[in-house]
Parts: structure tokens; sequence; C-alpha cells
């Protein structure tokens, strides 16, 4: 899977894809000589749309942010088409629009799976994702297609997902203003010293970044997909990536893969919630493989019903894990702080002995 970010498809003066040629040309040749499976995950609409429109700044309203996405969509498949038919031996392009919703439900989340997997099997047609701007309201966006990329590659078991962007890589410190700063070529985890190194997106068409891209990162390790980060401005980039010497960030992938359930509820799913835990719940949910029980609860954010997907987080507000639960928000302020024995007394019944069982529950 490759992700090609707005950077690369924007020049001075707009829209601009002499950059992505030389990518779709040699991603042809990769699916040629080697039948290997490629998705592109392709960012771009909305700088198109704003091209079209002769527009300099992205929009921020919600309304003008979809209607710019509508008009730039059309511009930026038919590039995509053009460029693979034109001059990639007749390879032909799949449009894949996806929001956020169609992952929450997971009867379409494996939809999205058996839809890419089909085109595969045709052989002809390479797969080209983006979040569906067009309909997708703030509360059911990805947000970025670094996200929407990592979570797609997990869920079609990709092996490498590339994020191409206008940096090499991850970098132990700004290379903007230090000429010292040195590229990191491999990371083996992505913990809160390495997530410190990430800074903003400056760019107007933009909304990535490489806080987005570390986050994507961690998504697709957790499925054991193998994470790439480098310039799509440099020259012959795919070939030097798969040959391992373009500069870049590689990201490994996790020792323990998640199952596609877990992948799907600590992944697939919009958190509707919080549960706060105290340290005994937490390092039992860490270390120990436990469920996570009333007594441990400390505090609730949000309002959701049963089986909503939720966040747990730690005294310290530190993300934990994400897990399904069994009972709705009002119930577990009732509960919460309490043992189990008591539930049947405080609510009038007992559903089960655990607000989330370590069966639904995926430690982060």
């Amino acid at each position: 899977m490759v992700k090609i970010g707005t950077t690369l498809l924007q020049g001075p003066q707009g829209f601009d894809g002499r950059l992505v040629e030389a990518v779709v040309r040699d991603l042809a040749r990769l699916k040629h000589e080697h039948s290997l499976n490629i998705v592109i995950v392709s960012s771009g609409a909305i700088g198109c749309g704003m091209n079209v429109l002769g527009r300099t700044k992205r929009p921020q309203l919600l309304p003008e942010m979809q209607a710019t996405a509508a008009v730039g969509q059309s511009q930026l498949m038919h590039f995509y088409e053009s460029l693979f038919e034109s001059s990639c031996n007749g390879l032909k392009t799949a449009q894949v629009l996806l929001s956020a919703s169609d992952l929450d439900d997971r009867r379409r989340y494996l939809n999205v799976r058996n839809t890419i997997k089909t085109l595969f099997e045709m052989g002809c047609v390479i797969p080209v994702v983006n979040e569906n701007d067009s309909v997708a309201t703030a509360e059911l966006r990805f947000g970025d297609n670094d996200t929407l990329a990592a979570r797609i590659a997990a869920k079609i078991d990709a092996d490498v997902l590339i994020i191409l962007s206008d940096v090499d890589g991850l970098y132990d410190k700004d290379p903007g203003r230090y000429k010292t700063a040195r590229l990191i070529e491999h990371v083996t985890e992505v913990t809160e010293d390495i997530e410190a190194l990430a800074g903003g997106s400056l760019a107007e068409t933009s909304t990535g970044g490489m806080k987005t891209k570390l986050a994507a990162a961690k998504i697709a390790r957790a499925a054991g997909v193998t994470v790439i980060i480098a310039n799509g401005h440099r020259e012959n980039i795919i070939p030097g990536i798969m040959a391992g010497t373009a500069p870049a960030t590689l990201f490994g992938a996790a020792s323990g893969v998640l199952s596609h359930r877990k992948r799907w509820i600590a992944f697939g799913r919009a958190s509707q919630g919080s549960l706060h835990v105290d340290e005994g719940a937490g390092r039992a949910l860490r270390d120990g493989g436990k469920s996570l029980l009333a007594a441990g609860i400390t505090g609730v954010t949000g309002d959701f019903p049963v089986g909503a997907a939720v966040r747990v987080l730690d005294p310290g507000g530190k993300r934990i894990a994400r897990g399904l639960t069994n009972y709705s928000s009002d119930d577990i302020r009732r509960i919460r702080g309490r043992k189990s024995g008591e539930i049947a007394a405080i609510l009038g019944r007992k559903d089960f002995d655990e607000v989330i069982h370590r069966d639904n529950l995926v430690v982060l």
C-alpha cells in the first residue's frame, strides 16, 4: 500500500501531478514484473478542488470543505485513470471512497476487505482509496489519510505501507531548523520519546504531519504491517525503497499481531467515550491480561450505549486500551468503584461481571 500525500500533488500554481507520474510508473512496473497487489491511498481531493475553484486557502467550514472535495474528487480520479491507462500498459483504476462510519459497522468493515481483495483477483486493477470528504461530517472523519491508509492496510493484511511525503522520514530534531538533524532509519517501537520528535503540518492543503504518520505507524505495526516513511520528491523513490537504498524511516512490524476482530476493536471503530481507571486496574489490564471490572473505574467521560467502543485511560489520562462495553455510560456511572457482587443490587440486574471482558479489550 502506498499513501501519496497532498504535498506531492501540489505545485506553486496549484495541482501538479508531475511528481506522482513517476511514482505511478514505478508502481505499474512492480505490478507487471512481480504481480504485486498494490493499493494507492491518495490525498488531494480538496487540493484539486481548490485549484479548479481558483482558491489558495483551504476552506475551514465543513460544508465548504465537502463541496470543494466534491469538485476535486473527479479531477483527482481522472488524473490517476489517465496515467495508468496511457503509460502503464492498460492498467485500470478503481475508486474506493470511505468514511469512518464504514469501518464502525463490522459488516461494512468486512465488505471493504472483500471488495479490495476481489479487485486484486482481477489482476489488472489498482484500487485508489480516499476518504469520502464530500459527505463525511466532523464526527465521522478519519481526520487524515495517514490514519485511513493504516486502518485499511491492517484490514487487508498488507505486507508494507509506504507513506510518501515531502520529508525523508523521522528526524531526531527539526531538520528545517537544525543542520545537525539526523534521520532515524529504523524504529522498533513508537514510544512517547519517539512521538515527542514529531511536529505539525505547515501546508495549506494538508491535514497531516509527522504526528499523524507516527499514529498510523502504531496502527499498522499492531497488525503486522511494516511501515516506511519516505520522500516522494526524490527521483526513483519506489525502486529505492524496494532496494533498501533510499533514505527513509522503517518501522518494523510488532511481534504480537492482533487478530482481525481485535484490530476492529482497536482501530476500526470511533471511540464514543472514555473510562478512567485506577492504577491497580491499569496494571491488571496491561500486565495481567485481565478484564475491566467496575471496581477499578474512577470516572466516565461521554454518553454511550451498551456495546460502544471506548478508550480506557490511566490516572494520568494516558490511553492504555480500547474495548467494547457491556454496560451503558449511565449504568457505569452508577456502578463505578463498586464490586461485581453489588451490581445487581444497584442496577436491579447484573448482565455481566465485567464492564469490558478481556476478549473485547485491546491493550494499546
